[in-house]
Parts: C-alpha cells; sequence; structure tokens
C-alpha cells in the first residue's frame, strides 16, 4: 500500500503543509488527493513567502492589479485568498465524502495580532467571511490572547485552526475555548455540527530547543551523570510531549461533557501535528510522521517530508506507544534541568516573531513585484 495512504488506514488525516499558485495551476493538488489520499492544506506567512520570492506563479495578479494602483496589503489579500479559495474549491469532495472531517485549507491572520484578542477576532471574521467556503480554517495563535478569540470565533461558527502550540497547558486551554464555544452556540440554538477545529502542536522545534539549551549546557561544562540525561534526551521530548498531549485529547474530548456536544453532532477538535519536517540531520528524516501515529489526528507534512513518507515510511500505531516512558522522557528533563515551561515559552515567543518577520518579508516581496511591473507600492 501507498505509505502516506497507510496513514489514512490508521486513522490518520495526512495534509499538505505548502501553498503555491502552481498546485492548483498544473494540477498537484488534485494528482496529491487522488494519488495519496491528501486531506487538506495548511499555509502560513513563512509559505506564501517562500511562495512569492521563490517562483513566477504570481506575475499574472501583479501584471493585472499593478496598473490599478493597488497596495501591497490589496494584493496580498487578493494572492492569499486567491490561493485559499482555490485550494479549497479542489478539496470541497473531500469535506463532503468525510461528513466535514477533512478538506479544510487554513490561511492564517497577521501574526502581528498574536496578542490582541479583538484584533484577531475581527480580521477572523474578515477573512471567514471573504473566503466564503464552509471548508476553510482561519488560524489563530494558541497564545493566552488568542485563547478567547478562539471561543468567540468559535461561539460565531467559524472553523478555527490553533496553531503555534508547543505545551500540553497551553493544549488544554484552546480545547477547553473550543468546548466553551461550542456550548455557548448549543446554547443559543445554532448548529454545532458544520463546526471544524484542530489544535496545532509545532512538533520538531522543541527537540530543536531542547538541543540549543542542552549545547549552552555542554559548553559551560557539565558533570558525567548530567551528560548522560542529556543523552537520552536527544529527539526525544518532542514525541513524549505529543503522546502525552494526545491523552490529554482523548480525556478532554470523552465523558458527559462532551457527551452532550456529541449528540448535537459536533466533531472533537482534532490534535494537529506540524512542523514535522526533521531539523537535525542525525535523526530520520520520517521521525516526526513514523512516532506520531494515532487514530483521529491530523499530521500537516511539508512535500520534502511527503516524498520520505512516500518512499520509505514505517507505519505503526505508535502514539499511544508507551506512554510511561514518555513521562519518564520528561522527568529526565527536569532531571537534566531543563525546564519544559522555559523552552515552550521561548517557542511561543519565537514562533511569533518569526511569522511576524516573514509577514514583513512578503509585504517586502510583493512590493518589490508591484514595483517591477509598473506599480507604485
Amino acid at each position: 500500500m501507498n505509505r502516506i495512504k497507510a496513514l489514512g488506514e490508521a486513522g490518520q488525516s495526512i495534509w499538505l503543509d505548502f501553498m503555491q499558485r502552481s498546485l492548483v495551476t498544473k494540477g498537484e493538488l488534485q494528482r496529491l488527493i487522488q494519488n495519496d489520499g491528501i486531506a487538506g492544506l495548511t499555509s502560513n506567512p513563512t509559505i506564501f513567502q517562500k511562495a512569492v520570492e521563490g517562483s513566477q506563479d504570481y506575475d499574472d495578479l501583479f501584471t493585472r492589479l499593478a496598473p490599478e494602483g493597488k497596495t501591497v496589503a490589496q494584493v496580498y489579500d487578493a494572492l492569499t485568498l486567491r490561493d485559499i479559495q482555490d485550494a479549497a474549491r479542489i478539496f470541497r469532495p473531500v469535506w463532503e465524502s468525510t461528513q466535514h472531517r477533512d478538506g479544510y485549507c487554513s490561511l492564517e491572520v497577521s501574526p502581528k495580532l498574536a496578542r490582541d484578542t479583538q484584533g484577531s477576532i475581527e480580521e477572523a471574521r474578515r477573512l471567514w467571511k471573504a473566503l466564503g467556503a464552509p471548508n476553510v480554517m482561519i488560524k489563530i495563535p494558541g497564545t493566552a490572547e488568542g485563547v478567547p478569540a478562539i471561543e468567540q470565533c468559535i461561539s460565531e461558527g467559524i472553523n478555527i485552526n490553533v496553531t503555534l502550540l508547543f505545551s500540553q497547558e497551553a493544549y488544554v486551554s484552546v480545547a477547553e475555548a473550543y468546548l466553551r464555544g461550542l456550548e455557548r452556540r448549543a446554547k443559543e440554538g445554532k448548529p454545532v455540527a458544520e463546526l471544524a477545529s484542530v489544535a496545532s502542536f509545532f512538533v520538531s522545534r522543541i527537540d530543536s530547543e531542547v538541543e540549543k539549551r542542552i549545547g549552552k549546557a555542554r559548553a559551560s561544562g557539565t558533570d558525567e551523570k548530567r551528560s548522560r540525561l542529556f543523552e537520552a534526551l536527544m529527539g526525544k521530548v518532542a514525541i513524549a510531549n505529543a503522546k502525552l498531549a494526545y491523552r490529554r485529547y482523548q480525556a478532554l474530548f470523552s465523558g458527559a461533557r462532551w457527551e452532550a456536544l456529541a449528540k448535537k453532532g459536533a466533531h472533537t477538535q482534532r490534535v494537529l501535528w506540524a512542523s514535522t519536517g526533521t531539523k537535525n540531520p542525525k535523526f530520520s528524516d520520517v521521525l516526526y510522521v513514523e512516532e506520531l501515529v494515532g487514530k483521529d489526528t491530523v499530521n500537516t507534512i511539508p512535500p520534502a517530508t511527503l516524498d520520505a513518507v512516500r518512499d520509505h515510511a514505517k507505519v505503526r500505531p505508535s502514539l499511544t506507544e508507551d506512554l510511561p516512558g514518555a513521562e519518564a522522557t520528561m522527568r529526565t528533563l527536569e532531571e537534566a534541568g531543563i525546564s519544559m515551561k522555559a523552552v515552550t515559552d521561548t517557542l511561543v515567543e519565537e514562533g511569533v516573531q518569526k511569522f511576524a518577520e516573514s509577514f514583513d518579508e512578503l509585504f517586502k516581496a510583493i512590493g518589490e513585484r508591484l514595483r517591477a511591473h509598473g506599480g507604485k507600492a
């Protein structure tokens, strides 16, 4: 069996973590759906930045909009909305055939709004209305300020992809926000069966940050015991954290509270594994795919990792394996003097900053292209 389809057979939906205009115009998205069972798509400012800077795919848009005197912001809207709308149209049959479980395409609110609750709500409303498709999700960061925005948007019937999650505690907060949003909607007599949400854990960045802290500790000198602890942690923390988060997902979406919503047709807010390309060349290039296979989850995978999965991934129900081992890894982390809270707090701040920088670079690239086509940006 096709290894990507085998993940689907194991209960995990595979989404593409990539967007570029040629995916639509050259039929590649359709081929990925037909051949590999790809069931959705995610985008972010960095993905669009690379798409604009690394291709001529958007020249038609610049040629048309530059003479009209459109601003960079207006062209950004036109570019991203068109891509996501067209991708959503291609995935619409998947959305229908899976009873609205899959087939979603995600577009992010401006990362400049990561600490702005009301701004995030208003931008999510605007994007939701502009996209005008039932199988899209608006991405809102899982920051403290993002949590109430998530609840409000869910209560209004807006599909939400919660992004930039690292800690289990933050995950519980956003899952609770999703539940509250559904409950508010149900109390008002509004339907909940059409709503969808995912909670996106950025996986590989956790191991990268842990490795960075280990490197600093080693550089300042460490004893033999601590060195052994460090070795035991390499490439293990992100997977352990994900396994324990999945256990929390199973607990949150069971019991009387959830059953009351499920009876009204509500869908669980699935855990989605993001940032699943392996950054450390010492580890397998399919590490964060093979070790995170579980029912009722999503893995959004970049193209290079998708090729690697297709070629040599081994599929097994790994996500529920050895939970005591996952707990032991987290204890070892603390014993080694590395605070998981410090790791995840750092990653949230860096994630917000990196996406904001990519957003600025994207606007800069659009401005350059507009000027090259006779615009005044």
